[in-house]
């Protein structure tokens, strides 16, 4: 009965997901969760429960965010899909999502595609593969 009660407590991905998209938005814009708070009506926490979905947003403060970050509706969806793991890894979604959620992940997630050259990107991506192994041994 408990694993119940804590499988109720866990943030529905979909709803993890569009937190991500809301604080990746902002980032992106160089927004505050203060200056956004203020634009739709709301406290700065209650932005901060959005991004982690601790509450879900609902489809009017969606709608406001929308307009507050200059973006689609659609936009806080995108990337979402039916399958548990992200095309190209093996890590779960909410690996990733957690991932990204730290500041570290969300700059780098912002900066990489930044980089033109493919073999540029590829050598990052291997330098980071090969680091990674280190850390595991």
């Amino acid at each position: 009965m408990d694993k119940l009660v804590d499988s109720d407590r866990a943030p529905n991905p979909i709803d993890r997901h569009v937190g991500l998209r809301i604080r990746m938005r902002r980032k992106e814009l160089g927004i505050s969760q203060e200056r956004l708070a203020e634009s739709i009506g709301l406290t700065f926490q209650q932005v901060q429960k959005y991004e982690r979905a601790a509450n879900r947003v609902s489809a009017s403060k969606l709608w406001e965010m929308s307009r507050a970050l200059n973006t689609t509706i659609a936009y806080f969806y995108e990337g979402l899909s039916d399958t548990p793991e992200p095309a190209g890894s093996n890590l779960p979604r909410e690996t990733v999502q957690d991932f990204l959620m730290t500041p570290e992940g969300l700059e780098l997630a912002s900066s990489f595609p930044r980089i033109t050259h493919g073999r540029v990107r590829r050598k990052i991506l291997d330098l980071v593969r090969v680091m990674s192994e280190d850390t595991e041994a």
